[in-house]
């Protein structure tokens, strides 16, 4: 089989799916243009996948906008540096089921099904180049290089957005629901702790979230906070790219060895946890966080390889500042001075964090607002997440917020405490997209239940236009 074959049998599948079916939404009119039935901010594998489950529910009046160019979105060709997908090969994500949608089908497509037995994991090339096949063949309607501003509700249960970019077609879009598939960072941001972003010049540091110039880093020493998977992957790639040096300050004492998410991906874990109490979410995701995301065994054999690969436990930084040679990075350790600073700390979840949400996030109920945990496994970081409905939808936590909020959803990785990693991860993909699309359309259907249900009792077409010949009626 070959990838134009591939196509061909995608569509064959959907058309025994009569997918592309008629819509059964009626279209919505307003004074400022057309009217969406939803917008989904974020064109990467949650974006498109939502777009796919919504017009598999006959629901076609919609648009992705992404503020990347095509064939970027996502962190897949920017921030990320892993070699290949922590994710193992044979989980599925985003093809609700249909195989000739899965990765395996798009890979064998192309190598053979031979080889696929002798992939390990998924490189993050081929993970991109197959997202750009799947919105391409299933020609999802995506409008890149178009930036979401600021959500505004109004009062006629229609969200204003207002957009920027180069290809924005005009100053705000209307639509009645908002689907936010934003990513790791769409629900805060990433942290860089005050004591380095107060204290140095821009160009000593950056996140690894941003656009790091390793050419000119060749042949330099750089430092790196964090001992999580991505402070490995930076630390490789940064290898890879000339640096001569690369050190790893981890606070522990010791790696971090357990991912809970595989323990979570056979467990039935991630399909079920929405029956959780909110109890057992807030202990099962303080434990999460208590664990951290250990690099994997090939990461970390590929940086720990490397002649200028040092790493350095129990090493917090107790201080930086910048000097003529570069950063001077203070430990328990002694000090240490670098040309660069490479900010491996993660990120922040909190909806005040996002300026698109200025004008709601008041309104916005944090786990903080409706649950209590006890002291052993109380963690700020899990309280400031949105509290969710199953199915992602913001709640509010006043009445004033009710209707500001009605029709916004949050398919992102801040939907982690209230349903699990299915917004973000691979491995929850396949349930969490589910949920989503069934909340938004039945949203919808409830919206407009009065109409729907007018037309069906008013419904006086005739099906049936047979006649039986009057002279054999018995009477």
């Amino acid at each position: 089989m070959n990838i134009e074959t591939l196509n061909q049998q995608v569509k064959r599948d959907l058309s025994y799916l009569a997918f592309g079916s008629k819509d059964w939404l009626h279209p919505f009119t307003h004074a400022e243009g057309h009217v969406y039935d939803v917008v989904i901010i974020g064109g990467g594998q949650s974006g498109l996948a939502t777009a796919f489950g919504l017009l598999r529910e006959r629901i076609s009046n919609i648009i992705v906008v992404d503020e990347n160019p095509e064939g970027f979105e996502g962190p897949w060709e920017t921030y990320a540096r892993m070699e290949t997908l922590r994710t193992p090969k044979h989980l599925t994500s985003i093809d609700f089921g249909i195989p000739s949608l899965t990765f395996r089908s798009w890979w064998e497509a192309q190598f053979g099904s031979k080889g696929w037995d002798s992939i390990d994991k998924i490189s993050r090339g081929d993970w991109m180049n197959y997202l750009r096949w799947y919105r391409k063949v299933l020609n999802l309607p995506v409008m890149n290089e178009v930036k979401v501003e600021l959500l505004e509700p109004t009062a006629e249960d229609i969200h204003r957005l207002h957009i920027s970019g180069d290809k924005a077609p005009t100053s705000t879009i209307l639509t009645r629901k908002v689907i936010m598939a934003t990513g790791i960072q769409g629900g805060g941001e990433w942290h860089v702790p005050a004591f380095i972003s107060k204290k140095l010049p821009r160009f000593l540091y950056a996140h690894t979230s941003e656009d790091i110039d390793f050419v000119a880093l060749k042949n330099k020493k750089v430092a790196i906070l964090g001992g999580g998977a991505s402070a490995f992957d930076n630390a490789n790639f940064a290898l890879t790219k000339g640096v001569s040096e690369a050190h790893i300050f981890v606070r522990r004492k010791e790696l971090p060895r357990v991912n809970p998410i595989r323990q979570l991906e056979s467990s039935g874990i991630i399909e079920r946890y929405h029956t959780l109490t909110d109890a057992e979410k807030y202990a099962t995701i303080a434990h999460f966080f208590h664990y951290n995301q250990p690099p994997t065994n090939d990461t970390f054999q590929r940086s720990s390889s490397w002649p200028g690969f040092h790493l350095h436990l129990g090493a917090p930084w107790l201080n930086v500042e910048a000097t003529n040679e570069g950063a001077l990075v203070t430990t328990p350790q002694g000090h240490f001075t670098f040309d660069f600073l490479i900010i491996s700390t993660g990120l922040l979840t909190d909806p005040a964090l996002r300026p698109e949400l200025s004008l709601i996030e008041k309104h916005i109920t944090r786990w903080r607002d409706r649950y209590m945990a006890p002291k052993e496994i109380a963690n700020p970081l899990v309280d400031a997440h949105p509290y969710l409905s199953p199915g992602f939808a913001f709640t509010s936590r006043d009445n004033a917020g009710e209707k500001l909020l009605h029709g916004i959803f949050n398919f992102n990785y801040s939907a982690l405490v209230s349903c699990g990693i299915s917004a973000s991860a691979l491995s929850g993909l396949k349930y969490g997209l589910p949920r989503l699309i069934s909340a938004v359309a039945d949203q919808l259907f409830l919206d407009d239940r009065n109409e729907i249900l007018r037309n069906y009792f008013d419904y006086k077409e005739p099906e049936f236009i047979g006649e039986w010949p009057k002279s054999k009626l018995k009477l």
